[in-house]
């Protein structure tokens, strides 16, 4: 008489899968989010972390977490939060708005707000539009010396050492830092406004008019020494 069979119920791959199934679900919490995970990730590590790191601490694809993020992204910036989120060159970060700074300083010590002077302003320019670029090119657009402006804006953690150019001496490259995109609320120098016809005309004549002050200076001082 000939055997009949039943089908197992489950295959030994199904079984596998909801045995894999099972251990990752008992590996959370009940609550547990990938929405959530995320938040307390930014919220505890204070400074930027890149996209593919959130991914790979929170179990998901690059993409579900970058459109995770986004949606975070748009609910800090509608509700009225002073929490915003910001993506800074493929790196997550969440930080106050600038807004309650004033109200922040008044139970935390910070450092004192960056001075920024329009001889300062202008060498962060150049290292902004130009990177990476080095200060004999700083300095040659401006037509003067920025060493005290470069090491201004080094101590203002704007401005940091991005390489070396390939070159005699191999001279010191400069570009702008995570802090710069935080101060100015964007999130790549890609984001950067074009400078316009008439502000390129602007920055051209502001540094021949310094550059003429500065030779100036010295033809007067010259004559001094030769008195």
């Amino acid at each position: 008489m000939e055997e009949h069979r039943q089908p197992a119920e489950n295959s030994a791959d199904e079984i596998r899968t909801e045995k894999s199934q099972t251990e990752e679900e008992k590996q959370h919490p009940e609550g547990w989010t990938e929405a959530g995970a995320i938040e307390a990730v930014l919220f505890s590590a204070g400074d930027p972390v890149s996209l593919d790191r959130l991914a790979a601490v929170t179990g998901c694809t690059p993409g579900t977490a970058k459109q995770i993020l986004q949606r975070m992204q748009q609910r800090y910036s509608a509700e009225e939060s002073g929490i915003m989120l910001l993506e800074l060159e493929n790196s997550w970060q969440l930080c106050t708005k600038q807004q309650y700074f004033d109200t922040l300083i008044q139970i935390a010590s910070h450092p004192p707000k960056p001075h920024l002077t329009e001889v300062v302003m202008e060498t962060l320019s150049i290292i902004a539009y130009k990177q990476p670029v080095t200060k004999a090119e700083i300095e040659r657009i401006r037509g003067v010396k920025s060493d005290h402006a470069v090491n201004k804006l080094i101590e203002y953690d704007l401005v940091r050492e991005v390489g070396r150019l390939d070159a005699p001496g191999r001279p010191i490259l400069f570009g702008t830092t995570d802090q710069f995109l935080r101060n100015f609320g964007i999130s790549s120098s890609a984001d950067l406004p074009e400078l316009s016809a008439v502000e390129k005309e602007d920055f051209r004549m502001e540094a021949e008019a310094e550059l003429a002050a500065g030779e100036a200076a010295a033809g007067a001082e010259q004559i001094r020494v030769d008195v």
